[in-house]
């Protein structure tokens, strides 16, 4: 990467970072199993087309869990939204990206995937340095809601506790009994979820008090999701 052109993108933390990413470096083939299922119900729970699991490396961004943009495996630092997302504790959120595009990175990437709206969480090792990030990605501008925001950083811990339990493990696969279990809670979740859409769908004559109620349920039941998936993760990796 070119950090003359692009030195916002490097915090003054940067060496530290990079050690702490080392162990992690065994996840940095793109587009892994386990990540690419997770983020396959994050892109549901969001209603969106894209969301990713990043590792923001030196010199390039891998995407080790990919829903929606087979195309990048992996970009450049500077070609990507999730090396801003690091820099931040909480999410970073871009709502209108043609209109108001990213001024840290190219703009001109996002605009070739013909993207509208970016939220990333940085995700993090033990010791507080960021690794990457889990981001969810339209290709229309939106608004991302605070419940979604607190849903996204919930959702950003499952991401930590998946890197930290991978990267632990010598052959990077999760046990089946624990698969199972988590695979038992998404399905779970994801047929109440169903099953509101599908009221939804019923309601003919939906009213604005209508529409909140429902948007309330549907973020609360992937809260539960999340910290549900989050307690199960923390058994076996605290």
């Amino acid at each position: 990467m070119d950090q003359t052109q692009y030195p916002d993108l490097i915090p003054s933390y940067e060496h530290e970072r990079l050690t702490a990413l080392q162990p992690y470096q065994v996840l940095g083939t793109p587009g892994q199993g386990v990540f690419n299922d997770f983020v396959s119900v994050v892109a549901k729970l969001f209603d969106v087309p894209i969301a990713l699991i990043s590792l923001v490396r030196e010199d390039d961004v891998v995407f080790i869990g990919n829903e929606g943009l087979p195309e990048s495996k992996i970009v450049n630092r500077e070609d990507s939204m999730c090396s801003v997302a690091i820099l931040s504790a909480g999410p970073t959120v871009f709502d209108d990206i043609p209109a108001r595009p990213c001024a840290l990175v190219n703009p001109y990437v996002a605009q070739e995937l013909q993207l509208g709206f970016y939220a990333g969480q940085a995700l993090r090792a033990p010791n507080g340095q960021a690794l990457g990030s889990l981001c969810v990605i339209d290709r229309k501008p939106r608004r991302l809601s605070p419940a979604e925001g607190k849903l996204l950083t919930q959702l950003g811990l499952v991401a930590q506790d998946l890197l930290t339990l991978q990267a632990s493990r010598a052959d990077t696969t999760l046990g089946s009994a624990l698969r199972g279990r988590l695979d038992e809670l998404v399905q779970q979740s994801l047929t109440r979820l169903q099953t509101l859409a599908e009221l939804r769908a019923l309601d003919l004559a939906p009213d604005a008090d209508d529409a909140i109620r429902y948007t309330a349920s549907r973020l609360d039941e992937a809260s539960y999701l999340a910290q549900s998936l989050h307690r199960e993760l923390l058994r076996v990796t605290a």
